[in-house]
């Protein structure tokens, strides 16, 4: 990916992130202008606080070298930011990840693939605080069928036991 279609994506973020009504920043001395390691955007609301490291792609995995991770980790820590890696994929969204949320390579990098993105990646609107993602654990077991009182009544009307009048009065 070209230099200026990062830089692009970078400010796409910010605007995103200051229509969600963050304080946000793009360092204008990340990557290669400056010896201090720095994230790509500071991003807070005054409850939360990001340092966050961007990153996108057309298509192909994207990769981080563990002295970028590293960096950010450290510069969270000392500024008192939650890090965050933001990845974006062409005709995607961006999603967010924890660092230690990604997958290490043998050599010691970073990789995102699109699709562990999408299924596993925070979403803007759920790492904004617009939404929060629930599983279907969280929603409830699974439907069991037909309550059972119901099914009595039912039978009870079929087979001739009782009226439809008195299997209403039970019912409601």
């Amino acid at each position: 990916m070209s230099q200026a279609k990062g830089d692009r994506r970078e400010r796409e973020l910010v605007n995103e992130l200051d229509g969600a009504g963050f304080a946000v920043m793009r360092a204008p001395a990340s990557g290669s202008a400056t010896e201090r390691e720095l994230p790509d955007v500071l991003a807070g609301d005054g409850e939360r606080f990001y340092a966050i490291e961007a990153k996108s792609s057309s298509g192909d995995p994207i990769y981080l070298t563990g002295e970028e991770v590293e960096a950010l980790i450290y510069f969270s820590q000392n500024f008192g930011a939650k890090p965050r890696i933001g990845v974006r994929f062409d005709r995607e969204d961006w999603y967010f990840f924890h660092p230690g949320d990604l997958h290490v390579t043998d050599g010691g990098n970073y990789r995102v693939k699109k699709e562990t993105a999408i299924a596993e990646g925070t979403d803007f609107a759920e790492f904004v605080g617009e939404s929060a993602k629930v599983t279907l654990e969280e929603v409830g077991e699974a439907d069991d069928g037909p309550d059972e009182e119901i099914l009595r009544v039912l039978n009870a009307v079929e087979q001739g036991v009782m009226d439809v009048d008195e299997a209403a009065e039970l019912l409601e």
